[in-house]
């Protein structure tokens, strides 16, 4: 088995008291739920009591947010008032927050509602002329999906292992369920069942969502402490008990997913074997969270995984969370390409269609032009198939994060089907390959940094990603220019002389003029956001909107300013006392 590469570097390099300047740019897709799109700025990351976790300078962190559906609203849930908002337009806000005394051990949380009506697909597309193309498809259903089912039956699975007792995680924890069960309907039953090595029952049946019932949850789990081991197959076991053939079971577990490796096998295993009328959702808690086997694990079992942050809106979230379980899904959801050759899509197996829950495919293309995007899908038992013409560019420089999105999942995608069979030995060679080509973390690569070019010459490490870091580079330098002319015609509306302006004009305002640099324009973005109604309709049915707000489309930029120097401060402290002592 081939074994990631080793650099050995001189020890100046390492000299505590030498100093390098390291500028790292990430990506991630935005949770989205309900039409709240989710940023988590993940600051409660204290390691070992007795740290401080106020900064001794300021704290300030910008946040400019573009969205190519309109946004209706922005707030924060963690820090409320203490965020100024600025509308420039209907698609670009920005977000500002600055304290004296920052605290580093709670979350920021940003959300922004957008308003999209229609069940659709978005799709944006990243090519040069070097490589073929990525591309990203965004599913998401709309309102005529929103019916009501009848009562269902919930069994929520609390972890109470030791490690839910560090990060507040426990808390948050209970605080999540007696969310849920305060949503729940008059129509629904519930259990609640915590674990460690051995499960733990409330009721030993499903009791209806009663007043009673409701303070005997809240009572059982205030009662709960973190600690002992973590055994997640025998709770499930336990739950899937409580199926029952006319009703559809809801198995909720709330976890940091950090089980033993050993046992994961087994848990995916054991969710091939639950009920057929069960399906499991995963809900994260915290920052330190196994995402990747929370997530398998709610697409094995037909579910879906969500994650929720100390600084988030439980109410809102618990909302969200019963909407999409009370909405009927489109189930074997199944997406075919005709015109140009899609390849190494992911996933393979797409996920079931969750009112408020959109569905993503990474993709990789040759060619270009007019592309038929047939979709196919059954919503309570009845087939859908629908067809859209999606143009898929030549070139498009605009989107080069794709391409690094594209790669994490392909490297997920390997993960997990290795997985199922209990060894990841032949996929490992591909993953390492991925993570060097895309510059991309996996658990078999890492980042390397170097003083300068001679050194890399040096060492001889090849700079596989040098091109796609230069394209990343100048089209963020893109992004923000576009941002500054957007926020700039947005100020100049202001004042005496835009009135002048506006009187010379007839009252009718100039209209915003296109930033000549590469930018998809309002054409390129109709082409690609397309109604997909997923409904029975008759010839002629009028349809309205488009697609889903793609969370990659919608750019955030985050500035942060004091936080770096108080934590090197506190570090040269710490560094100081240790050497001293």
């Amino acid at each position: 088995m081939r074994k990631p590469v080793r650099h050995w570097l001189p020890r100046r390099l390492w000299s505590p008291w030498s100093w390098q300047q390291v500028q790292i740019t990430y990506y991630q897709e935005l949770d989205y739920d309900n039409d709240w799109a989710t940023y988590v700025y993940p600051l409660a990351t204290t390691t070992k009591g007795g740290m401080d976790s106020r900064t001794e300078g300021t704290f300030s962190l910008g946040m400019r947010v573009k969205s190519e559906v309109p946004i209706v609203s922005m707030e924060s849930p963690s820090h409320g008032d203490e965020f100024v908002m600025a509308k420039h337009t209907e698609s670009y806000y920005e977000a500002s927050l600055e304290t004296k005394e920052g605290d580093l051990n709670r979350d920021v949380v940003l959300a922004y509602k957008v308003s999209r009506p229609m069940t659709g697909i978005d799709m944006i597309a990243s090519n040069s002329p070097r490589d073929d193309g990525y591309f990203m498809l965004t599913l998401t259903a709309g309102e005529e999906l929103a019916t009501e089912n009848s009562g269902m039956d919930y069994v929520f699975i609390l972890d109470v292992s030791g490690s839910m007792a560090y990060d507040g995680k426990l808390a948050l924890s209970r605080e999540s369920i007696g969310a849920f069960i305060k949503e729940l309907g008059k129509q629904d039953r519930f259990e609640v069942v915590t674990f460690n090595v051995t499960p733990n029952t409330l009721f030993g049946e499903l009791r209806p969502v009663e007043t009673a019932n409701q303070d005997a949850a809240a009572e059982f789990l205030r009662s709960q402490q973190g600690r002992g081991g973590t055994v997640l197959r025998s709770a499930m076991s336990v739950a899937y008990k409580y199926g029952e053939v006319d009703r559809p079971l809801n198995v909720v577990i709330l976890s940091d997913g950090m089980t033993d490796q050993g046992e994961r096998s087994e848990l995916l295993s054991l969710i091939g074997s639950r009920p057929a009328n069960a399906k499991v959702f995963c809900v994260g808690v915290g920052n330190e969270v196994n995402r990747g086997l929370l997530s398998q694990m709610a697409e094995d079992a037909g579910g879906l995984a969500a994650f929720i942050s100390h600084g988030d809106d439980f109410d809102r979230q618990a909302k969200a969370f019963r909407r999409k379980l009370t909405r009927p899904a489109a189930s074997n959801v199944k997406i075919d390409f005709a015109g140009i050759d899609v390849y190494d899509v992911e996933p393979k197996q797409l996920p079931n269609l969750y009112h408020g829950m959109p569905v993503r495919m990474y993709g990789r293309y040759r060619g270009s032009g007019p592309v038929d995007v047939r979709v196919r899908a059954e919503i309570n038992g009845s087939p859908i198939d629908q067809a859209v013409k999606v143009n898929f560019p030549a070139k498009d420089p605009s989107n080069p994060e794709l391409e690094r999105m594209w790669a994490w999942h392909r490297v997920d995608g390997l993960q997990k089907a290795a997985d199922r069979t209990g060894s990841r030995s032949t996929v490992v060679d591909e993953i390492i390959r991925l993570g060097e080509t895309y510059s991309i973390v996996t658990e078999y690569t890492s980042f390397i940094v170097l003083e300068n070019d001679a050194e890399y010459e040096r060492w001889k490490i090849e700079r596989k990603n040098l091109d796609r870091t230069t394209r990343d580079r100048r089209q963020q330098q893109i992004v923000q220019a576009s941002l500054n002319a957007i926020r700039d015609k947005a100020m100049a509306d202001l004042g005496p002389a835009a009135a002048e302006r506006q009187l010379a004009s007839n009252g009718q305002p100039s209209p915003l003029s296109p930033v000549a640099d590469g930018t998809p324009t309002s054409t390129d973005s109709e082409r690609r956001n397309l109604n997909v109604p997923l409904s029975r309709r008759g010839p002629g049915t009028p349809t309205f909107g488009g697609g889903a707000i793609d969370p990659i489309t919608g750019t955030i930029t985050v500035a942060l300013a004091g936080l770096g120097a108080a934590a090197a401060r506190r570090r040269r402290k710490e560094t100081d006392a240790e050497i001293n002592g």
